[in-house]
C-alpha cells in the first residue's frame, strides 16, 4: 500500500490544479495560516450558531457578549478540527493519494501537498486554535456552569477523535455519526450560553439541520472513496457498494425532511419552519446527480455544491420559521 501511496504522490504536481492554493503565491503571505482552516466551509457552523440564537432570541439582549465570543470559539473549533484533519490524512497517507479529489470540496486544503505549510506548522496550527478554543471556553464555562462544560468536552474531543489516531472514528464507520453528533450539540450550546440550561426541545430544530450537515460529510467522500480504501480509512462510503452508498446518501436526506414534516406534524415546530423545505430540491438534485455520476469523481461537482447548499440555507430558514412562528 505505501508503494502505490508513493506513486500517487509523485504525480501529484500534474494533477494540482489552478484553485488550489500555490507556495509560491502564499509562502510570505500571513494570511496563509488563516486560509489552511479552510474558511469558507465555517459558514456551516455558524449557521448551526445562529439555529441557537433563534430558538434562546429572548435572552441574546442581556447575553449577546457571551453569544459573540461563543460564535467565534465555535468558528475557531470548527476550523481546529478541518486541519487536525489535514494532518492526520497527511501521515495516514490518503491526501497524497488522491488524485480524484474536488478541490476544494474534497481532498484537504492541500496546503501540505503543495508545499504552502509543512505537516509541523499545520500541527502547531491545529494546537494553537485548540488552546484559544479551551482558553475562550474556560470563560463561557465560568458564566455557563456544567453544562456547558460538558457540551464542549464532548464537542472538543469528538473533533479531535475524528480523525487522529488512535481513535479514528471516520476510519471505523463513526464518522457520520460523530458529526451528527457534534452539530445536533452546536445549538444547544448557544442555548446553554444564552439561558443557562439546555432545552430537549431544541433538538427537534436541529435534527434536520445536523443530517444535512452529515450529508456533507457523506457526499464528500465519494471522490475520496479510492484513496481513503488505500489509506484504511473505511467509511460508510468505503465499506458499502457503490450502489448501497448512494441510496444511504438518499437515507440521509430523507431522514431530514422526514424529521422536519414530523416535528411540525406533532406541534413541536411551528409550521413557518416548513420553510426549510425549500431546500429539498437542492439536495434531491445533488442525489440524483450522484446516482448518475458516483462512478465519476470529476462530474460530482454540482452535487457537492448543491448539498453544501441546502445545508447552509436549512438553519437560516429553520430559524426565521421559528422565530416567525
Amino acid at each position: 500500500m505505501l508503494s502505490v501511496l508513493f506513486e500517487r504522490e509523485q504525480g501529484m504536481t500534474a494533477a494540482r490544479t489552478p484553485l488550489e492554493p500555490d507556495a509560491l503565491r502564499l509562502g510570505g503571505n500571513p494570511a496563509r495560516w488563516w486560509l489552511a482552516t479552510r474558511p469558507a466551509f465555517l459558514t456551516i457552523t455558524l449557521g448551526g450558531v445562529l439555529l441557537g440564537m433563534a430558538h434562546a432570541a429572548p435572552a441574546m439582549a442581556q447575553a449577546w457578549p457571551q453569544a459573540l465570543l461563543a460564535t467565534v470559539l465555535a468558528l475557531l473549533a470548527h476550523a481546529a478540527v478541518n486541519v487536525i484533519n489535514d494532518v492526520a490524512d497527511h501521515h495516514n497517507g490518503t491526501d497524497a493519494a488522491n488524485t480524484a479529489r474536488v478541490f476544494p470540496f474534497t481532498g484537504g486544503s492541500r496546503f501540505i501537498q503543495n508545499g504552502v505549510l509543512d505537516a509541523s506548522q499545520m500541527a502547531l496550527l491545529a494546537q494553537a486554535l485548540t488552546a484559544a478554543v479551551i482558553l475562550g471556553g474556560c470563560v463561557l464555562v465560568w458564566h455557563g456552569g456544567i453544562w456547558l462544560l460538558g457540551i464542549g468536552f464532548i464537542g472538543v474531543s469528538l473533533g479531535w477523535a475524528y480523525s487522529t489516531p488512535p481513535l479514528r472514528l471516520n476510519s471505523r464507520g463513526l464518522g457520520e455519526l460523530t458529526v451528527l453528533t457534534c452539530f445536533l450539540l452546536l445549538p444547544q450550546g448557544m442555548q446553554v450560553v444564552l439561558s443557562g440550561r439546555p432545552d430537549g426541545g431544541l433538538v427537534w430544530l436541529s435534527l434536520p439541520f445536523a443530517l444535512l450537515t452529515t450529508a456533507i460529510l457523506y457526499i464528500n467522500q465519494f471522490p475520496d472513496r479510492e484513496a481513503d480504501a488505500l489509506a484504511g480509512k473505511r467509511h460508510w462510503v468505503v465499506r458499502l457498494s457503490l450502489a448501497a452508498a448512494v441510496a444511504g446518501y438518499g437515507l440521509l436526506i430523507l431522514l431530514a425532511y422526514a424529521c422536519l414534516m414530523v416535528a411540525v406534524a406533532l406541534g413541536k415546530l411551528p409550521s413557518a419552519c416548513l420553510a426549510a423545505l425549500l431546500t429539498a430540491p437542492l439536495s434531491v438534485f445533488a442525489l440524483v446527480r450522484l446516482h448518475r455520476d458516483a462512478a465519476s469523481p470529476a462530474q460530482l461537482r454540482p452535487a457537492l455544491a448543491a448539498t453544501i447548499a441546502a445545508a447552509n440555507l436549512s438553519p437560516l430558514l429553520l430559524g426565521l420559521g421559528y422565530l416567525v412562528g
